[in-house]
């Protein structure tokens, strides 16, 4: 299990924002969350997220997000039902998961989160895959 401050990436930092529930990373074109033991991820926090990633990333622009799930802590996968209806919009969502439990929860969330969820068992890999998404998408918006 890795934290994002622990690798080489990190020096792309654009702004971190440290919450009682957890640390975001935002770099361009991706968010990081590492959520604190023991919490639960809802609407409310998730609400408070989207806010800071408007206003340090933008609204027009594709955005990645990844759960780094190096502690367990739990989601409520209906409120992906209240992000869609207030028009919000991710375009890549990326879980890395170090155990059974993050795993078990993957399971819920895509019952409810509409488009597909990529799975990683190592940050680096995830961020790769993201970054390569990310890229593909501001070209087509160029193109």
């Amino acid at each position: 299990m890795k934290s994002v401050r622990e690798l080489e990436f990190f020096k792309n930092i654009r702004e971190i924002r440290e919450y009682e529930f957890g640390v975001f990373y935002f770099f361009d074109g991706l968010v990081i969350s590492e959520m604190n033991e023991g919490e639960t991820f809802d609407w409310s926090i998730a609400e408070k997220i989207i806010s800071a990633a408007y206003e340090i990333l933008g609204e027009d622009k594709p955005i990645a997000y990844i759960s780094n799930r190096i502690n367990n802590y739990s989601v409520v996968p209906t409120d992906w039902l209240k992000f869609y209806k207030n028009r919000h919009k991710l375009e890549l969502y990326s879980i890395v998961a170090y155990n059974k439990n993050g795993l078990a929860s993957i399971i819920l969330e895509k019952m409810f989160f509409k488009d597909s969820i990529r799975q990683f068992t190592d940050l680096e890999s995830a961020i790769s895959w993201s970054l390569a998404k990310i890229r593909d998408k501001n070209d087509c918006l160029s193109a």
